[in-house]
């Protein structure tokens, strides 16, 4: 099915199957591995090698978080673009916003190559603690200008309304970069170094399958002399500013808590909260694949002024999210101790095992009410309302948790496991607000919705 059918023509409650589901089996596919990655860092080397992972983990999203700016900030005005039938400028802005990655790409990869280390010491890392950051976090930087690509193209082939092959790539990457990373680690042993590598190579070979139909012209999109102007980098800028200061606010406050929980209770602490950031990293992505997969089809109808079409689809999107939060909050609250045994060993102090089933009980709560401020802030960037959509995102990421990490810290280390799920609620009311000011949003006559 070409992608003009697939987003204007299949009945709201088909597409939602046939984008959003493929869409969240790709992501859980990467959830999955994210999920590995700790593990095996665990198993392998241990519960300083663990902390070391998830203290440097920041600063290697904050690496892709200019190219997830550019890629993401292109696929909204690429979709709007083509709902309003002007392909040339379509494939102008994928030809530019392609280079415009890699670009990025090297400078990124080159800071963090260069100053990792010192980042790193700056955040309280001493000794081993340090060594294995620095060691995890350098060849992430190395290999950047080939790897931070593979998050674009996801979205451009959804664009084209290749949903099946980006789920069929996503997969793939998965089991790569696990087949990799336990290669260097169980068979090279080669350390911590072993897992960057092992995802930086799972990442690669993604990217060179990836971008092979759309070297061969056989997509919708297509590579042509590049015209950069003003106009293009400003779209796509301010379209990518959502979740790239999502990005980089998150990162700030992973920074920020890494501090205080060295301070509250030492390299124990900074592994729980890493326990608890790839718990989210599964059912983030879930989310996102669900909400993020259903954009190039809102951006097309928008772009198209069929408005009634727009809303219901994200009336699918809403539902669903909804329904994944409260299976989330669930599946943590009935079964701490379990998804805690994954990550802690039997040799590890028995007090590491209490605080990890502590916090994932009081973080469960969280996903009560985050699904409804991240379909939103999903919803307000595919129809181009940036503004609105960073003030959730920026709120959500920085604003609230450093805000609550005062007005909890009387509890401790229990006000920091909270933070999470209050952060939520006010984001979620956030939310809310914004979505209410939009009311040009449902005043508008649009086309009856198929």
């Amino acid at each position: 099915m070409d992608y003009k059918t697939l987003f204007s023509q299949t009945p709201p409650t088909q597409l939602f199957f046939k984008a959003a589901i493929p869409g969240s089996i790709g992501m859980l596919a990467s959830a999955l591995y994210q999920v590995a990655d700790g593990i095996f860092i665990s198993r392998f080397l241990g519960d300083t090698a663990f902390a070391g992972f998830n203290l440097a983990m920041p600063l290697v999203i904050i690496n892709f978080a200019l190219a997830d700016l550019i890629g993401l900030g292109s696929a909204v005005p690429i979709s709007i673009k083509l709902g309003s039938k002007d392909e040339k400028e379509a494939n102008n802005y994928f030809t530019c916003a392609s280079i415009m990655v890699v670009l990025a790409g090297i400078l990124t990869g080159a800071i963090l190559a260069l100053g990792g280390r010192t980042f790193l010491s700056w955040m309280g890392a001493q000794g081993e603690l340090l060594d294995q950051a620095t060691n995890y976090l350098v060849p992430y930087a190395l290999c950047t200008p080939l790897t931070s690509i593979v998050f674009a193209v996801d979205n451009y082939l959804r664009i084209c309304g290749k949903i099946r092959r980006s789920m069929v790539l996503n997969i793939y990457m998965s089991i790569a970069c696990m087949g990799f990373e336990l290669f260097f680690l169980a068979v090279l042993k080669i350390g911590i170094r072993g897992a960057a590598l092992g995802s930086s190579l799972g990442m690669a070979t993604t990217v060179i399958l990836a971008f092979l139909p759309f070297f061969q012209g056989k997509m919708q999109l297509r590579f042509v002399k590049p015209r950069f102007h003003l106009k293009a980098i400003r779209e796509i800028v301010s379209c990518g500013l959502p979740s790239f200061l999502n990005n980089i606010a998150g990162r700030i406050t992973s920074i920020l808590m890494n501090v205080v929980l060295l301070q509250l209770g030492g390299a124990m602490a900074v592994s729980v909260y890493g326990i608890l950031m790839t718990a989210d990293g599964f059912v983030q992505p879930l989310l996102y694949g669900m909400c993020d997969s259903l954009q190039p089809a809102v951006g097309f109808n928008w772009g198209a002024r069929n408005f009634k079409r727009v809303k219901a689809i994200e009336l699918r999107c809403y539902g669903a999210a909804f329904v994944l939060a409260l299976l989330t909050t669930a599946a943590l609250a009935l079964f701490p101790r379990q998804i805690a045994g994954l990550f802690i060993t039997g040799n590890s102090d028995s007090a590491y095992l209490e605080m990890a089933v502590n916090a994932l009980l009081l973080f469960s709560l969280t996903y009560i009410t985050r699904w409804f401020s991240y379909a939103t802030q999903s919803f307000l960037t595919a129809i181009e309302k940036p503004v609105a959509a960073s003030m959730i995102s920026v709120s959500t990421a920085l604003v609230f948790p450093v805000l609550l990490i005062v007005v909890l810290w009387p509890l401790g280390l229990t006000g920091l496991w909270l933070n999470f799920a209050v952060t939520a609620v006010l984001a979620g009311i956030l939310a809310l607000i914004l979505l209410l000011r939009q009311k040009d949003l449902w005043n508008k006559d649009g086309k009856k919705a198929a």
